[in-house]
């Protein structure tokens, strides 16, 4: 299985062979959904949070007696059915949305995520980004000329989520270059995971070689 590898010219400048137990895997809906639906029930923060009729301040005195007023028996003005009372069955911030995922299953959701992208065009193999200096300019100008030269990418600079770059070390260059790019984002091939294939439209593998490697060590 071969690709080919542009530069940031957009032009052909050489080729890879990708790993078939990385960029071949069988297609797997029901493995992708499990495991990105824990992923983003695991960055749930809880932070929602009702008070019951325990919590919410007073309410302590019986509003009326119990019998002889012709009015409905009522033992507290917090009950859920009281104006200014406690909520009965809300979000509470001690809930744990916590869901367990395996290393393997998210190891091989990300390869069969990858998998598809390939199939479909939607991976492209860049030899390096050189940025000598922090400028979202330089950035901006990456992206038009990969989209209006490589064929398949022409939507790269235009669409919402339109490119996730993956880079095989840290570059702040980089990485605070498409900072300010609402639809790019950038990330180390180590911390790929499978809800950054899936967010974006294009993924570009930056030094291929190095960052396919990685990618193939992942856990």
């Amino acid at each position: 299985m071969e690709s080919i590898i542009y530069n940031q010219d957009g032009k052909e400048v050489g080729k890879i062979t990708l790993p078939e137990s990385v960029f071949g895997v069988r297609w797997n809906a029901d493995l992708l959904h499990q495991v990105s639906l824990s992923m983003l029930s695991n960055k749930r923060q809880g932070s929602a949070h009702a008070k019951n009729r325990g919590e919410v301040s007073g309410g302590g005195k019986k509003p009326w007696k119990q019998k002889g007023t012709g009015r409905a028996r009522h033992g507290s003005s917090r009950s859920p059915i009281w104006v200014g009372g406690g909520v009965a069955h809300g979000p509470r911030n001690d809930r744990n949305y916590d869901r367990k995922i395996s290393k393997g299953m998210k190891r091989q959701a990300l390869f069969t995520a990858l998998s598809k992208k390939l199939k479909e065009g939607e991976i492209l193999f860049l030899n390096g980004i050189v940025m000598p200096e922090i400028k979202t300019k330089e950035a901006k100008t990456v992206l038009s000329t990969l989209s209006a030269k490589v064929k398949g990418f022409k939507s790269l600079s235009k669409t919402k989520n339109a490119a996730f770059f993956v880079i095989p070390a840290r570059d702040a260059h980089v990485e605070k270059s498409f900072r300010n790019m609402g639809n790019v984002a950038v990330g180390e091939a180590r911390n790929l995971n499978v809800l950054d294939v899936l967010t974006y439209k294009h993924v570009v593998i930056v030094n291929p070689e190095e960052s396919v490697k990685t990618l193939s060590r992942a856990n």
